[in-house]
């Protein structure tokens, strides 16, 4: 597995090894999927409000290494210093309307203008529950470097964001975040694209976070491929593992892992406690809001994985932990 730089035929970026990227042939089978759910895609009960008590950023986490879950993949992540926000979606809904399309269980626990001083934010790729143009119109004018893979930076630049802000990420790229985090691109397998053009035009990736106490993966979106071995003998082992764990389906089990993957990933990562994301915050597949957690709490225990679930908004010391914050709206 090739660790360092990404490979194109023609403009569009390639996956890893073969992917099925679940693209038109996919759409009738992934309907009738849908049409045919019965499952509780989408809250009976409302989520929250979940509300961050900022005062907490004042002090510096006990161990060196907090996280705040804002939701879904976004992430505020404090490591040995440095603060970095992943994939800041803040919008009601992922989509390409405000007015339709998935819309999220609860508000963001804080406002952006409630975020305590940034030193970076990392874009992933460029989907829309991962990039998302109001919350990047936000931070255009407050000078906050921004790591991206390769072609999403165009989209940063189109909403605002000075060039000198944006640091465009290949597979193997690292650059240095403050003086002491080494941030490094690492492959992943997915896809990219906002809409019916130009799907793979923009490259997709996974992030290692290194700083001079702690080493911590955030994984981004991604189906299971070999690469997460080859990532953990090269960069693990890894204090934190943070891993997709929703928005799975049949149809599309090579871009999404889903929680037995996900717990797969994180062993061959070499990770000492896993966090499971991209789960509880919107409905983007068939299955029940809450089956994957309740699915990665089973994979666990047989698997012997520690895990971090933090309730969303409260910032957590990581360590072995399970809020369990979202049984009580079952």
């Amino acid at each position: 597995m090739n660790l360092v730089g990404s490979t194109k035929e023609g403009k569009k970026f390639q996956n890893p090894i073969p992917t099925d990227e679940a693209g038109f042939g996919k759409m009738i089978p992934i309907l009738k999927e849908y049409i045919n759910n019965k499952a509780e895609n989408v809250p009976a009960k409302p989520l929250g409000p979940f509300k961050t008590d900022t005062a907490i950023y004042n002090t510096s986490p006990a161990n060196g290494l907090r996280v705040t879950l804002i939701g879904h993949s976004s992430l505020l992540i404090e490591i040995d210093g440095k603060r970095i926000l992943t994939d800041p979606v803040w919008s009601d809904r992922v989509s390409f309307s405000k007015y339709f399309g998935p819309k999220r269980f609860f508000q963001p626990p804080m406002t952006l203008d409630e975020l305590p001083p940034l030193d970076a934010i990392i874009q992933s790729h460029d989907h829309y529950d991962h990039l998302d143009k109001a919350t990047i119109k936000y931070f255009a004018d407050k000078n906050i470097p921004f790591y991206c893979s390769l072609g999403v930076g165009q989209h940063l630049q189109n909403w605002g964001v000075s060039k000198s802000f944006i640091n465009e990420m290949d597979w193997g790229d690292s650059f240095i975040i403050g003086q002491d985090i080494t941030l490094t691109a690492t492959p992943s397998r997915h896809f990219s694209g906002r809409g019916i053009t130009g799907r793979n035009e923009t490259l997709w990736s996974s992030f290692v976070i290194k700083g001079p106490v702690h080493n911590i993966f955030f994984g981004a979106d991604s189906g299971w491929f070999p690469g997460f071995k080859d990532i953990g003998d090269v960069f693990g082992p890894f204090d934190l593992t943070m891993l997709e764990i929703g928005a799975y389906g049949q149809h599309w089990a090579d871009i999404h892992m889903g929680p037995d993957n996900a717990s797969n990933a994180h062993l061959a990562l070499k990770g000492k406690i896993m966090m499971p994301i991209h789960w509880g915050t919107f409905s983007l597949a068939p299955h029940a809001w809450y089956e994957p957690i309740e699915r990665l709490l089973n994979y666990a225990q047989t698997k012997h994985i520690k895990l971090f679930i933090p309730a969303p908004g409260t910032p957590t010391d990581v360590k072995e932990y399970n809020s369990g914050w979202w049984e009580k709206y079952l």
